[in-house]
């Protein structure tokens, strides 16, 4: 897997903003099959910082109706990466 097969995205919501810029931590969507130390190595790589730690999230996809039609959205994984102190924090999202 590459660098960009396992970070696919940056999530810009308002918590994610809000944890990047109180918490040092950067959130992403990655890839399924990816671990802590493939997304800590694509990211120290494609940003060039120092990565403290990675959490993960596996989230489960949503039941969603249109009328009497119904499905399910994809399940996907998410990654809260927080830097060492020092490091400065990549400007992905502007508000």
């Amino acid at each position: 897997m590459t660098i960009y097969d396992v970070i696919k995205r940056p999530i810009v919501t308002e918590k994610g903003v809000t944890k990047k810029d109180t918490e040092r931590t950067l959130c992403f969507e990655v890839a399924p099959g990816a671990n802590k130390v493939m997304v800590k190595a694509a990211v120290e790589q494609l940003f060039k910082v120092k990565v403290a730690d990675v959490r993960t999230v596996s989230q489960v996809g949503k039941l969603r109706r249109r009328g009497r039609f119904a499905g399910y959205r994809s399940d996907w994984k998410k990654a809260y990466v927080r830097l060492k102190a020092g490091e400065k924090v990549p400007e992905y999202a502007e508000i």
